[in-house]
């Protein structure tokens, strides 16, 4: 379904991330937690895709997997980096043919085996110019692939505690505002634990004219050691010092997993009392914090959100 047509139906969206599994055994538990959540019907659930393309094809079966053998949306992540418009092209025109209605478009990192690697050769230096390649696909493909006029839904992504490679907060906000007057028709952000830091990124895109759906995302604590690597990766800087000193109580990690669980649903609750246009767990390819959550929130299923 197309992301507008979601956005239409369901006054909050709840959505799940996935990320590309490593060996066959990898496949098949996440299948089970994939199993396990669609019970919850979820808006859609989106699929990583590793830097540079280094999981492409896995991402590529991924989604079609779901797609074909679920219920659920699946919504591909598409990234600029190492990637010819042709290869863009083609991934484009695979899934089209699959049905899949949306793609998340990003920017997406340097492979850390390519230290050296020349942006500058990249078909799409930016994500806007992502966003722009996939909002023409369907004027591109004479076939008429895609039978909605609409072409497929594009998401992109925001940062509430600012873009790493941006430390300028305005110039931040120019690069967000670009993607969307090229045709993204939502953000979903990178996680944050200070809900503080997702409101003023709201505000900060209204100011600067943003207005498309801004759907929050959210990822639960579950060991000491993945807090650390999150920070390492900087796919989050800002630890609410209530939240360390709860962490530093633990005696183990399912001490540490137990507070990072109550964390996350108290921001859930909270975001959902301040009209948060959409949530989305990133669930580390695991069902049961995010069932936890579901639970401790009182409702069945996403639709019960509405």
């Amino acid at each position: 379904m197309h992301i507008q047509d979601i956005f239409k139906q369901r006054s909050t969206t709840v959505s799940f991330e996935f990320f590309p599994p490593k060996d066959d055994g990898a496949a098949e538990s996440l299948f089970n937690a994939i199993a396990e959540l669609e019970a919850l019907r979820p808006s859609f659930v989106s699929v990583t895709y590793g830097a540079g393309g280094g999981t492409r094809q896995v991402t590529h079966d991924l989604v079609l997997r779901i797609k074909k053998e679920t219920a659920l949306d699946p919504m591909p992540h598409l990234t600029c980096v190492c990637h010819t418009e042709a290869e863009i092209y083609d991934l484009l025109e695979n899934y089209a043919r699959a049905g899949v209605s949306n793609i998340l478009a990003l920017g997406g990192d340097t492979p850390r085996g390519m230290p050296d690697h020349d942006r500058s050769r990249d078909a799409f230096r930016y994500a806007s110019d992502l966003v722009r390649f996939i909002r023409q696909f369907k004027d591109r493909h004479a076939g008429g692939l895609i039978p909605d006029p609409r072409g497929f839904g594009v998401g992109v992504a925001g940062f509430p505690e600012g873009h790493p490679a941006t430390p300028n907060r305005l110039h931040e906000m120019d690069h967000l505002k670009a993607k969307v007057d090229e045709g993204a028709d939502f953000i979903i952000t990178q996680l944050f634990f200070d809900n503080r830091d997702f409101y003023d990124f709201r505000e900060r895109c209204e100011i600067a004219g943003i207005t498309v759906p801004i759907i929050a995302g959210v990822m639960p604590i579950t060991s000491i050691g993945g807090m650390k690597r999150m920070a390492e990766l900087a796919l989050c800087s800002r630890f609410p010092a209530p939240l360390l000193r709860a962490l530093d109580r633990c005696a183990d990690d399912a001490g540490a997993r137990r507070v990072g669980v109550h964390w996350a649903t108290q921001q859930c609750m909270e975001l959902l009392d301040h009209n948060v246009r959409g949530i989305h767990l990133y669930t580390l390819n695991r069902s049961k914090a995010t069932r936890e959550i579901y639970a401790t929130l009182g409702v069945r299923d996403s639709l019960a959100l509405m």
